[in-house]
């Protein structure tokens, strides 16, 4: 029996692993009526649990995806957070055999951009609406407010606007969600995102590295002194979360938690697909580059310890671990503290870049300033300092780079004695700063009028005949560099 239309869904969600469940908790939570469903439908019942205990939801179980599809009310629209890859094509599958022309699909995981692009055209040949939608926040964020990055059809924006309004975190601007542009920029935007989270905490860990090993500040200290940058232009969610880091105790022995965790970086792959993204664009990321690097040189656990071994027994000092002596520690705190903003304004410039480029290139007319305001609450990236990166796009949307934004020029001038000094002590010690020397290098690249290019493409010219530019007149030109050369050697016997 067809259930009454009184009684429809306003929406549905398949996909009921952790981030469904809080996200379909927070949906009905905010007055929308909700059917979830999902394979495995122990899963179902657990939802179903969970919205008695946690309220009275509007929330109904639905066991297989024909009755899960009925129970909602036209035009429908069904948010679907698997696996991305095959499991979300099945689930497509699955359900868009009893959905109808109008209908909406809505992928909320991290999708690659380009597969969120192939299923628009597939499904639209049942003329069935579809949204890839970044959400960020973790598990947290989905129950609470995520930001939310949907991109694909506007129509199918349009018909759930309301909905994704009040899920989204809450800013003093609005809420963490807007309609991102066609095509796959919505995942595009979530992909750069991580990407620009990957370098954020790298160099976090990095400003933690240098204060403990070069400053030697205990965990408890470290507490406080992110604590206390979380107060000022630091203020972050993973500042926050790295000062509660140091607080806990092992609970299985004694001593901080922190120190007893394996020094290897897990990934899913967003950061290297924004790697990859960038060289595809010619654009540069250092930053971001070079935290992915550092994730895929922890994995070598084995190697490092044998690496570390084999290079003292050669003669190398252990500088990597020891504490330099007359060192001024409020002073250093204070440098890091410099050292970490100014590094972050490089790696979140080169995200923007990114993203301005891909939207050139696809004509997504992504609203930079925009992005930077969605990003504000409910991500793993919100920051204070984003509402400054949104006032700087609104002052100038056509900016070429965060550096030379008037206010954030200025403080990378405040802060670069005390960034090279960071660096510098960093090497001196033997601690590797990767993030913080890519960014530094990438400012002191970005900021030269001239640099020694001039060289390599005559290498290029002079091996591969690649010809070259001048800087006093137009036009292509090559040179016979080594016959010129042998000249001017007869020529100076």
């Amino acid at each position: 029996m067809e259930a009454s239309a009184a009684a429809l869904s306003r929406i549905g969600l398949a996909g009921l692993a952790v981030m469904g469940q809080n996200l379909a908790l927070n949906i009905a939570e905010k007055g929308f009526p909700i059917s979830v469903y999902n394979r495995t439908t122990s899963k179902v019942d657990e939802t179903v649990d969970r919205a008695r205990q946690e309220g009275t939801f509007p929330l109904v179980g639905q066991y297989n995806p024909r009755d899960f599809v009925l129970s909602i009310q036209r035009p429908r629209s069904v948010v679907i957070l698997v696996k991305a890859g095959a499991p979300v094509d099945q689930t497509i599958a699955a359900l868009s055999e009893h959905m109808e022309a109008g209908d909406c699909i809505i992928d909320g995981g991290n999708e690659w951009y380009e597969n969120t692009e192939r299923r628009i055209q597939q499904v639209a040949d049942k003329g069935i609406l579809y949204l890839g939608m970044g959400v960020s926040g973790g598990e947290d964020g989905a129950r609470h407010g995520p930001s939310l990055m949907p991109g694909g059809s506007y129509q199918a924006y349009s018909n759930v606007q309301d909905i994704l309004m009040k899920v989204a975190a809450q800013v003093e601007d609005g809420p963490c969600v807007t309609y991102i542009g066609e095509g796959g920029s919505g995942n595009f935007v979530k992909m750069v995102h991580n990407g620009i989270e990957y370098g954020d905490m790298q160099l976090i860990s990095e400003a933690y590295d240098v204060l403990k090993h070069v400053g030697g500040l205990s965990n408890s200290e470290l507490s406080q002194i992110f604590a206390e940058w979380n107060r000022g232009e630091l203020e972050s969610f993973l500042i926050e979360i790295t000062a509660d880091i140091f607080k806990v105790k092992d609970e299985s022995g004694n001593g901080d938690l922190v120190d007893k965790i394996l020094d290897k970086t897990g990934m899913k792959g967003t950061g290297k697909w924004t790697v990859q993204q960038a060289a595809e664009l010619s654009v540069a990321a250092p930053t971001i580059a070079a935290s992915l690097d550092c994730r895929y040189l922890s994995g070598l656990k084995d190697e490092r310890e044998n690496a570390s071994n084999v290079l003292k027994e050669a003669g190398l000092n252990d500088q990597g671990g020891s504490v330099k002596s007359g060192i001024d520690k409020k002073r250093l705190i204070d440098d890091v503290r410099q050292a970490l903003y100014a590094s972050k304004i490089c790696s979140y410039a080169q995200g923007m870049n990114l993203l301005r480029a891909k939207s050139n290139e696809k004509g997504w007319n992504l609203n930079l300033g925009e992005l930077a305001r969605i990003w504000k609450g409910g991500c793993i990236i919100r920051a204070v300092f984003l509402d400054r990166i949104k006032k700087a796009y609104q002052r100038n949307p056509n900016l070429a780079s965060l550096i030379v934004d008037p206010e954030f020029a200025r403080e990378m001038v405040q802060r670069q004695a005390a960034w090279r000094r960071v660096v510098g002590l960093a090497i001196s010690a033997g601690i590797s700063t990767p993030g913080m020397c890519a960014s530094l290098a990438y400012f002191d690249t970005y900021r030269r009028a001239r640099l020694p290019a001039n060289l390599v493409q005559a290498q290029r010219d002079l091996f591969g005949a690649h010809t070259y530019e001048r800087i006093d007149r137009p036009g292509s030109f090559h040179t016979e560099w080594t016959k010129l050369a042998r000249n001017s050697v007869g020529a100076l016997n």
